[in-house]
């Protein structure tokens, strides 16, 4: 299996398990958003909690250059890691180009 194949694999497989888990409060579900031609990946909350309105990202990934970007930070890199993709493939996006150099992951 080529890269792009395999890490599109895994990135569907963790998500999915996660949006297995519904939160707790208010009526709100999950949502998974899989855009295969662009290679973006997303679980969102949508819903209501009381009168407020939910709706946004909990992991948002996609995979450039044949690495994978997480858009969004909510400790998704390190079950990438436990899924056996390597540090120097995964980029924490959602840290500004200058300081990514600063973190043990990729830089671009």
């Amino acid at each position: 299996m080529d890269k792009l194949a395999r890490y599109t694999t895994i990135i569907k497989q963790i998500l999915q398990e996660d949006a297995q888990y519904k939160p707790s409060h208010g009526n709100i579900e999950p949502l998974l958003v899989f855009d295969d031609e662009h290679h973006s990946y997303q679980l969102m909350y949508v819903g209501w909690d009381r009168h407020r309105r939910v709706h946004g990202a909990i992991y948002h990934l996609r995979i450039h250059n044949n690495k994978i970007y997480v858009e969004e930070d909510t400790s998704i890199a390190e079950t990438l890691l436990e899924a056996g993709i390597p540090k120097e493939d995964i980029v924490l996006a959602f840290h500004a180009p200058n300081k990514r150099q600063y973190t043990e992951f990729a830089v671009a």
